[in-house]
């Protein structure tokens, strides 16, 4: 019988009773997905429902490649938008954005430039040489869900976009590389937030990343800042993170008209790059990437 006091069957270095107990390393797969959406409201997701996810993810990584490519000087962000839903129908997707959320968001994708922090609302103002842009894509196959986002640069861009572009990359692949069974939830802010602050940066903490594949958004959160969140990582969880890292302040003001876009309250520029993580036996996988990235 395992003790209490002893290290935890994870590898987290805590004892187990600080760290996965009850739950004792031999208990079958079945009985942790009841305990941890029971505490926690998490779905473990089964090898089946892995897979539909991974062919959402792949699917969404595929579009938002291809819709990337069509950002540049002279193309709108409504023209990106027709690109990227076309793109879902041809593959027998749906957008997953489109009528989401109240009031319902009315576009397919989100299209976020410069100090736009995210929810942007793809229309026909024009892309121009020195903007960033922050495409997200999230799409519907067979049921399943994937989600992800990346920076476009158009051109030569200042000191303060090149950062945040550059920065928000590196907190999104240095808080994946932590990635593990028995990593804390509250471990990936750290790792974020620690590497924007010494990089002159702030963190966006209105939003969040979140558990997704069965739902568009599932338990848990997953902070970008630093937090508290003493959740465990198991195997079978699946979730985005999804750094919004500003070059000024941190907060994020609304837009009282549309009631979706996110500003910088000082109109710096902000910048992000998102991936859908699944949590593995002994690590993780991106399921957002594709071969040739």
């Amino acid at each position: 019988m395992t003790s209490r006091n002893e290290p935890c069957w994870c590898g987290s270095g805590l004892k187990w009773k600080k760290c996965h107990y009850p739950i004792a390393p031999q208990r079958k797969v079945k009985e942790m997905a009841r305990d941890y959406l029971g505490k926690y409201g998490i779905i473990l997701k089964t090898p089946k429902q892995i897979e539909g996810i991974r062919r959402a993810c792949r699917l969404a990584a595929r579009i938002l490649q291809e819709t990337c490519k069509a950002a540049m000087p002279g193309a709108t962000t409504d023209e990106l938008n027709i690109l990227a839903h076309r793109l879902h129908l041809e593959a027998g997707a749906l957008p997953a954005p489109l009528n989401y959320g109240t009031p319902p968001f009315p576009k397919s994708i989100c299209t976020s430039v410069n100090e736009v922090i995210c929810h942007g609302i793809p229309d026909s103002s024009l892309l121009k040489e020195g903007d960033i842009l922050n495409l997200d894509v999230t799409c519907i196959l067979d049921g399943y869900f994937g989600d992800c986002s990346r920076m476009v640069t158009l051109g030569n861009v200042d000191h303060d976009k090149k950062l945040v572009t550059e920065v928000s990359y590196e907190c999104l692949m240095r808080s994946i590389s932590l990635l593990k069974p028995g990593i804390f939830i509250y471990e990936i802010g750290e790792v974020i937030e620690s590497y924007a602050l010494a990089h002159n940066c702030s963190v966006v903490n209105q939003f969040v990343g979140h558990g997704i594949g069965l739902h568009f958004h599932e338990p848990p959160q997953i902070p970008h800042h630093f937090n508290q969140l003493r959740i465990p990582l198991a195997e079978g969880m699946i979730f985005t993170i999804e750094p919004m890292i500003n070059a000024g302040r941190r907060e994020a003001v609304i837009d009282p008209k549309n009631h979706w876009t996110a500003r910088t309250i000082d109109g710096r520029p902000s910048a992000q790059w998102e991936h859908t993580i699944l949590i593995t036996e002994k690590g993780h996988e991106i399921l957002t990437t594709l071969e040739e990235d």
